[in-house]
């Protein structure tokens, strides 16, 4: 991505500090049961380590490192019963979800042979579970249960583990990044328009404003022309574009793409939201006419840029892209009723990597519909006969947030070849149900979409960002 982020993850596991002076083998067993739980973290997170707590006084010394590191989430390993004093001052002055992993060491007991400190060692999963669980509700703290087995591994455990730590990832890329707003959202549109305060205090992103003016002087000074080429050739190998093209022919393409990298790299910018409605002459529609596929390519190194200034979209797309490594700009189109499909995409910058079916491609149209101006559409093509998962975020009247997520199957048949990235989507309900309810949860007009199935991974996000879903279809 142009700008990495890393999460956070509060890791500690909790035992019962009487029983290890009657049973000293426990502190061995555990000690080597916790090293082999931290391995299970993935490196793509910073692990804060809280250590092994026996003591509410070693429960503070973890919450204090935790609240140190602004962590994204909290995975407590619970080793054997334990009584919830481990857990909560650890955990009580932060906002984040704790997973509690329920993980025993050996599949099943040897009844004839068990004795209580290998019961308690070994095969206790876990009594203390619900305790803890009734004093996170009572503490207001959102919470979830994993339960798994380590003797012969365990890949569900692991994939849930994995699961939420991508989860993390994406709260730590709204704190860590910024959003810039480039001109203003497309004129009554209301349900894109935001409050960008309400939004940082909700969401943790921070919007930057920026002039079309100063977007059309961004490349002035890029004079590398070694560092151009290489871009024109970078696009020339992501996109096919219709008539033929050459270094030469999208060189100043090239130029503004490494100019807006600049940017986002100095701007630190996760997310892009911006819409033009002006002249479109000289300078301002030159860049106006290649910003969809320079904006494309920015999308394709992890910084969503949402056509028609949606910051909201623009942050579901930078949740998929996070999550799932694709995301789109997506909105319903129509439907085919004797195939009782929906017809669902958009026009403007979309994500390469979601383009599996075929290479994406490049035209030139005398009119953007709708829009000031001409120049390049681009078209992507995700994969057929595959899931898909579509992402809305939209706002109650407080200006609370929700997700609205459902799942689907894109079939393969004929699609819409205008230069509109389009999918031919089959749900599990039929396709006039699922516009009604889709609409009915009043999502915006826009949403992301990504390859795969990934309703439980958001899910996560939702739990960790406190927010409520919608889930329309699975």
């Amino acid at each position: 991505m142009l700008v990495n982020t890393k999460a956070r993850v509060g890791v500690f596991a909790i035992a019962l500090g009487a029983y290890l002076p009657q049973f000293p083998s426990l502190v061995p067993e555990f000690q080597g049961q916790y090293e082999t739980f931290r391995k299970r973290i993935p490196d793509s997170v910073e692990l804060i380590d809280g250590g092994i707590v026996t003591t509410k006084e070693l429960a503070m010394a973890a919450g204090d490192k935790f609240r140190t590191a602004d962590v994204d989430l909290v995975i407590l390993q619970l080793l054997t019963y334990a009584t919830s004093y481990n857990m909560l001052p650890a955990v009580r002055d932060l906002d984040v979800p704790v997973v509690l992993v329920n993980i025993q060491k050996k599949k099943a007991p040897d009844y004839a042979t068990t004795d209580t400190p290998t019961w308690l060692g070994e095969l206790y999963a876990c009594g203390a579970v619900g305790e803890m669980v009734a004093d996170l509700e009572r503490a207001g703290k959102r919470h979830a249960v994993i339960t798994g087995v380590d003797e012969g591994g365990d890949p569900a455990l692991q994939a849930e583990i994995e699961d939420w730590c991508r989860a993390a990832q994406v709260r730590r890329r709204f704190r860590d990044t910024n959003i810039a707003q480039i001109g203003r959202p497309y004129p009554g549109m209301m349900d894109l328009y935001i409050d960008e305060t309400n939004l940082y205090h909700r969401m943790w992103l921070y919007t930057k404003q920026f002039d079309w003016e100063k977007m059309w002087a961004i490349a002035d000074d890029i004079t590398d022309e070694a560092a151009i080429r290489a871009k024109a050739e970078d696009i020339l190998d992501t996109f096919d574009i219709e008539g033929g093209a050459t270094v030469e022919t999208v060189w100043d393409m090239a130029r503004y793409v490494v100019a807006f990298e600049r940017w986002v790299r100095e701007e630190q910018l996760g997310f892009v939201a911006s819409h033009y409605d002006g002249f479109a002459q000289g300078i301002a529609g030159k860049l106006d006419s290649m910003l969809i596929p320079a904006f494309s390519m920015l999308i394709k190194q992890g910084t969503a840029c949402a056509v028609e200034g949606d910051i909201k979209v623009a942050m579901a797309m930078g949740i998929l892209k996070t999550i799932a490594g694709t995301g789109q700009l997506s909105e319903m189109y129509s439907i085919d009723f004797e195939k009782d499909i929906c017809i669902i995409g958009h026009s403007g910058s979309g994500d390469a990597d979601i383009s599996q079916a075929r290479k994406p491609t490049m035209k030139i149209v005398p009119v953007f519909h709708g829009k000031t101006g001409g120049g390049y559409l681009t078209q992507f093509y995700p994969p057929t006969n595959s899931p898909i998962t579509f992402l809305g975020i939209t706002q109650d009247r407080d200006g609370h947030f929700k997700f609205v997520v459902a799942e689907g199957v894109n079939e393969e048949g004929p699609i819409f070849m205008f230069g509109d990235t389009n999918m031919r989507m089959r749900f599990s309900i039929s396709a006039r149900e699922f516009c009604n309810r889709w609409s009915e949860a009043g999502p915006t007009h826009h949403m992301a979409a990504a390859a795969g199935r990934h309703i439980d991974t958001i899910l996560k996000v939702a739990k960790i960002f406190n927010v409520p879903v919608d889930v329309i279809t699975r």
